[in-house]
């Protein structure tokens, strides 16, 4: 698409043009199946506090804000059906730069198998704003078959925790070199941690696997703002305790020595650094063995506990930590 400024476009014109050749209809009315239940997932991403335009591409950031909706969707074992957008525009952004952010809402839309879209575009003062809602059909057999939380059910994770945070912070330094020297940094062995902030990966299949193997997780979560985050807001809402396990919390190849060269501790990276995007799902004990063999790429890191035992981490000599989140008070 030419280069163009919204002021010769016009707004209508202009999303018209973002969805010519998309595959996609302009968002359609979204009925659940009979007995099936709609779950609803949003988020809203600011330029200067969730992402820097300096060193994230537009594609991979328009492709990371589906990734953060659905997951919030899968967690809830619902099927992605609609997705609404609407974008805060700036001056500094032209037609051809939004274009190339809704290229990878639009692959992000394909691959976790969305039917409708709809967008909206109004003007921003401060940057880029981009409001992202998803909303998906929870199915009759995954509501009535799906347990409540007990105490022994296993927490288990997508994958690697921590990741994102570390490449966040790679990018970081990297900038405030370039600043000093003018020399582009040498991202080096630091890529796949770039890549996991950039573009985090989320499997499209997960819900229909699930449904396949007849598994029901007893509670779903989306690891966003960190393992303790999510952990915390599972025992909120089960009234059940949790321990988690800091040696078996999943980090990539070399985290650690990423993590030295940082000055980071990597388990405060998986606790509190966030956009990891990973499921958190608590599994029946009697499912586990099952769960395990049919979902290997999932990792065991601990367990629902009685509500006295709190929300803790514990070390591999056995002493147990509470956990502490931002935005939740000390004594929670």
């Amino acid at each position: 698409m030419e280069q163009a400024d919204f002021t010769d476009i016009g707004r209508i014109e202009a999303i018209e043009r973002l969805f010519e050749g998309s595959g996609f209809e302009r968002k359609g009315v979204f009925s659940p199946g009979e007995g099936s239940s709609v779950v609803g997932s949003s988020r809203l991403f600011l330029e200067g506090t969730d992402f820097n335009l300096v060193y994230f591409p537009l594609k991979h950031l328009g492709y990371k804000t589906v990734v953060a909706v659905t997951g919030g969707l899968h967690a809830s074992l619902a099927h992605p059906k609609s997705l609404e957008i609407t974008l805060g525009v700036s001056s500094k952004l032209d037609f051809s730069k939004i274009s190339e952010l809704w290229s990878g809402i639009l692959a992000g839309a394909r691959e976790q198998g969305y039917e409708d879209l709809s967008l909206d575009l109004i003007p921003s003062q401060n940057g880029l704003a981009i409001s992202v809602s998803a909303h998906g059909e929870i199915r009759k057999e995954s509501i009535s078959r799906r347990p409540s939380p007990k105490t022994k059910d296993l927490i288990c994770v997508s994958g690697a925790l921590g990741a994102a945070y570390l490449g966040m912070r790679v990018l970081e330094k990297g900038l405030e070199t370039f600043g000093k020297t003018g020399e582009q940094p040498d991202l080096g062995g630091s890529k796949m941690f770039v890549g996991a902030y950039l573009k985090p990966e989320l499997s499209p299949e997960t819900v229909s696997r699930l449904e396949e193997a007849s598994i029901y997780p007893s509670s779903g979560y989306l690891v966003s703002k960190g393992l303790a985050d999510a952990v915390k807001r599972l025992s909120r809402e089960t009234g059940l305790g949790a321990k988690i396990y800091a040696d078996r919390i999943p980090f990539e190849g070399n985290t650690f020595s990423l993590a030295r060269e940082l000055d980071i501790d990597p388990v405060s990276a998986a606790m509190n650094g966030g956009d990891d995007y990973r499921l958190l799902f608590t599994i029946p004990i009697l499912e586990a063995e099952k769960f395990r063999r049919e979902f290997q790429g999932f990792d065991v890191i601990g367990h629902l506990a009685m509500p006295e035992a709190g929300t803790v981490l514990v070390t591999p000599d056995g002493v147990e930590l509470p956990l502490k989140a931002q935005g939740w008070p000390d004594n929670e």
